[in-house]
């Protein structure tokens, strides 16, 4: 029995679900409070998961997994976008490092969506922070590269032959 799409897109799945559990640990035992682009790149693993998860369940035809390996791929290019936002601005001299604004809760309550969205992908002072260092590059690479792998794998799923 080999690797079937069903338990590929499973498993992409479960490594969102641990990719989580990770961004949760740094938060919660490591004291690692996310920014706003943290959260939003947190946002783009969890739709990959349940994506991946809602396609592992419907478990479709050939055309049917494309479809699905295509959203996966739509959240995760949406997700790396922000994790190479925050890269970006993680790399500006500090005289170039916008003024920190208001937390994403007090922009959730006093904005509409469209203008959260707007102010936070705009970036502020503390999404240019290097809190979290693994091997050398900060934690926003390390999820640009899950991303990347998430759109690799699922299409190495659809596109293999059986």
């Amino acid at each position: 029995m080999g690797l079937t799409n069903r338990l590929g897109f499973l498993l992409l799945a479960a490594g969102c679900a641990g990719a989580i559990g990770v961004a949760l640990f740094a938060q919660y035992r490591l004291g690692m409070e996310p920014c706003p682009l943290c959260i939003f790149q947190r946002v783009g693993v969890m739709a990959v998961g349940a994506l991946a998860l809602l396609a592992a369940l419907h478990n479709p035809g050939k055309t049917g997994y494309r479809l699905w390996a295509g959203l996966v791929t739509l959240a995760a290019m949406s997700g790396g976008g922000v994790s190479l936002r925050q890269l970006w601005l993680q790399s500006l001299p500090a005289d170039q490092v916008p003024m920190c604004g208001p937390g994403l809760e007090y922009l959730m309550e006093s904005f509409p969506l469209w203008d959260v969205l707007s102010k936070v992908l705009q970036g502020s002072g503390e999404c240019a922070t290097v809190d979290g260092v693994f091997l050398g590059m900060a934690m926003p690479f390390w999820v640009l590269l899950f991303f990347v792998g998430a759109i690799g794998w699922s299409a190495w799923l659809v596109s293999r032959r059986r």
